[in-house]
């Protein structure tokens, strides 16, 4: 009910909110804001290749929490298996994603290194999935919505959708 053509319906076991005016209040408003205004993040793995095996590793991907007018707050990713961080998720799904407050307005009016520990940074821990079948055109609306150029990338390499299943949640927010 209430949602505009074009945007979608959530899967099950997601949530919805519309952020108007500054938000949720509190540390949940500000985890909510983090996860609908990243476009990217840490993804930490442990490693499953070569010499690294078992170490931990992690890369920078692209993510989505839903399209534009309709975060979830469930982290979805357009990848390719040819992506170490990738492979290393398809042998053992456990990871974490890290989420800096990058383009934050504290940051951003201090003029604040991102990496300040005064800079806010949501990590969420848990299992990284394969998108269901039934979940698919929702996940190309969520990535597609807020990275058009990924709609252009080689499909020679594969792509496919994963999402993150949070297990937990950590908000650094000094």
């Amino acid at each position: 009910a209430g949602r505009r053509p074009g945007q979608g319906s959530a899967p099950s076991r997601m949530f919805s909110y519309r952020r108007e005016g500054g938000g949720a209040p509190g540390r949940a408003g500000l985890a909510r804001f983090l996860a609908r205004h990243n476009t990217w993040g840490f993804v930490a793995t442990r490693a499953a290749h070569g010499k690294i095996q078992g170490a931990p590793y992690g890369n920078c991907l692209l993510l989505s929490d839903g399209p534009v007018n309709n975060s979830t707050g469930i982290p979805f990713f357009y990848v390719t298996p040819r992506d170490t961080t990738v492979a290393d998720l398809l042998k053992n799904p456990v990871a974490s994603l890290t989420l800096p407050e990058s383009d934050g307005n504290f940051c951003r009016k201090n003029v604040i290194d991102p990496e300040d520990p005064r800079c806010t940074r949501l990590t969420f821990t848990g299992q990284m999935v394969t998108v269901p079948t039934e979940e698919v055109e929702f996940a190309k609306q969520a990535m597609f919505s807020r990275h058009p150029v990924v709609r252009k990338w080689p499909r020679s390499y594969e792509w496919f959708f994963m999402k993150m299943n949070i297990e937990h949640i950590w908000l650094q927010s000094w």
